[in-house]
């Protein structure tokens, strides 16, 4: 099955990086978030949290420490074998986990026969996992038997910063399991999790946990990536853009005097969000211009190139690489390249320039 990752990989390259070419340090370096995907003991959907100012602000104040270069969620206690709200979807054959993983239950046909949604491409079907990745966001049960990922789409649509959903029936106990209720009859959610990069198999991890006795799985789950990854709101603050999508990430010539390569920052603390590379871009600029040389000069950041970076078809986070100048569609080359024994991608990749350029002169 194709995915927008894969479909970038086209013209791969197996040489070694250049000079703004991917940071592998900086990915091997992260710190993976802690939420990934919704909690199967949560009874009620989590809100939002994201705050784009927040992270923004974030990553401004970062600069000044580590400038641009060449918690758990706790859950409400419930009562033991207290009635956990009713599922929607139907309970298959004697409600066995053999019965939900059946491959040829009513589950399976459900998702092998769903629709792609428009504006959204399939990247995966009728898997026994559920997503797990940086940029979760939030999820609903729907409120019918139907598996309906039109529903879902449009739940995505609704939500800044989603671009891709997972849909999946979901075995879960019709009472909070105790003691005295170690293992009660299954129910099934059909659920619908946001995330704010695309979803691809490689990220649905999750086959499921125990809850006491109660073995909790997941069928018929199919994954969705938007079409166009336009990151959301957009354009940010003293930058024009985003530019159209490009097919690749800037991969400007070495050889001008001075460089142009400031440098490059990762984000994976949140959804794909540009505003975290327009923040720092800015900061960067007065950083260089509080430490410049006794001449007077500095390097100003007046443009920057934004994208999803995948690793091995995971998204990696929001990379930022920044410029002194601006760069054309034609520099956007970068598609990706394999480093060792993985494959590094380029998704949404998106530029941006600063409506009056700094010429880096005290």
């Amino acid at each position: 099955m194709r995915s927008i990752a894969l479909s970038a990989l086209c013209g791969l390259a197996a040489a070694a990086p250049r000079p703004q070419g991917f940071n592998i340090a900086a990915v091997d370096n992260l710190v993976t978030p802690s939420v990934l995907g919704p909690d199967v003991a949560a009874v009620t959907p989590n809100p939002v949290t994201y705050n784009p100012e927040q992270a923004a602000n974030s990553a401004a104040a970062a600069i000044s420490t580590a400038p641009a270069e060449a918690s758990k969620r706790s859950l409400q206690g419930r009562e033991a074998c207290s009635p956990q709200p009713d599922g929607e979807g139907d309970v298959p054959g004697d409600g066995s986990v053999e019965a939900y993983l059946d491959s040829n239950s009513a589950f399976a046909q459900a998702a092998n026969a769903a629709g792609t949604p428009s504006g959204y491409v399939q990247t995966f079907k009728n898997l026994q996992a559920s997503v797990q990745e940086i940029g979760y966001l939030t999820y609903k049960v729907l409120q019918s038997a139907e598996y309906d990922v039109n529903n879902c789409a449009a739940f995505c649509d609704g939500v800044k910063f989603c671009l891709g959903f997972n849909i999946y029936f979901e075995r879960d106990p019709s009472l909070e399991p105790a003691s005295s209720c170690p293992n009660p009859a299954p129910m099934t959610n059909i659920k619908c999790s946001l995330y704010g990069y695309p979803v691809y198999s490689e990220s649905a991890t999750n086959t499921g946990q125990w809850r006491d006795q109660f073995h909790v799985v997941i069928a018929g789950s199919n994954g969705y990536s938007k079409l166009n990854p336009l990151p959301s709101p957009s354009p940010y603050t003293n930058f024009t853009g985003p530019s159209p999508l490009l097919p690749g990430a800037i991969n400007a010539p070495t050889d001008t005097v001075p460089a142009t390569y400031l440098g490059m920052k990762l984000y994976n603390d949140g959804p794909y969000d540009p505003s975290q590379c327009a923040a720092a871009c800015q900061a960067q600029t007065a950083y260089d211009r509080e430490t410049a040389g006794s001449d007077g000069t500095y390097d100003a950041c007046n443009f920057f190139n934004s994208y999803i970076l995948t690793k091995n078809n995971v998204p990696q986070g929001t990379y930022c690489s920044f410029y002194t100048r601006s760069w054309s569609e034609e520099y956007a080359v970068n598609t990706g390249y394999y480093y060792g024994g993985d494959v590094f991608a380029v998704v949404g990749s998106f530029t941006y320039g600063l409506t009056v350029v700094d010429g880096g002169h005290v």
